[in-house]
């Protein structure tokens, strides 16, 4: 295992640690540690990995994993500092976020899958909206007859939401409590959660209204 930081001036980072620091600052995306090990020749990266998450820990940037991927981030304190004085943030509308909860939490999940939860037809806008943000993903096809195309969520998705991973999703007490239920009805994230709903056919009604404005 290489020499922790602070042992003394005479004992810097070994070379694994300094490599592994200058390929993940480089980096142009978030990097899985296979990846990096791939990239130093084969090396075993994760004690060098393990090693900057603790040195950065105190400090104005940090190491983090996101969907298994590396990188650094401002550290949240910090993050205000940053942001513009004039920010241009997009709402999603209540359709997207439906549709978004309901991708996180079940993924992967067809459209089909997604309007049966919802009871709504789905516009096909709604889900531009997500992929266009980075958050959502085409997964592949259900092996079904029609092979309909099945949604995932991202890497972007999780390091927006400070996720590790899918496992750290919160409850519907936690999302209610972070004031993120304002447009989506408490009945449909449980749906969203349980994902016990069957796939039939879904009812036409004023939120497929709303869904194909976004198309528009």
């Amino acid at each position: 295992m290489s020499a922790p930081f602070d042992e003394g001036e005479q004992d810097r980072p070994d070379d694994l640690v300094r490599a592994v620091e200058a390929a993940l600052f480089a980096a142009e995306q978030p990097i899985t540690a296979d990846a990096l090990s791939t990239h130093l020749g084969g090396a075993e990266v994760r004690d060098a990995l393990a090693e900057l998450q603790a040195h950065y820990a105190g400090r104005g940037i940090h190491l983090v994993e996101r969907g298994k991927r590396w990188h650094f981030e401002t550290a949240p304190d910090l993050a205000h500092i940053l942001r513009r004085e004039r920010e241009h943030s997009r709402r999603l509308s209540r359709a997207a976020t439906e549709v978004l909860a309901i991708i996180a939490y079940q993924e992967p999940v067809s459209r089909a899958e997604i309007e049966a939860i919802r009871g709504v037809q789905t516009a096909k806008g709604t889900l531009d909206v997500l992929m266009e943000a980075s958050w959502v993903r085409a997964a592949g096809r259900r092996e079904v007859p029609g092979r309909p195309l099945i949604y995932a969520t991202t890497p972007d998705f999780l390091a927006h939401f400070g996720l590790e991973s899918r496992k750290d999703l919160p409850g519907i007490d936690e999302l209610r409590a972070a004031g993120l239920l304002d447009q989506v009805d408490d009945e449909m994230v449980e749906l969203a959660l349980a994902g016990d709903a069957e796939p039939d056919e879904a009812e036409e009604g004023s939120e497929a209204d709303e869904d194909q404005s976004e198309a528009d």
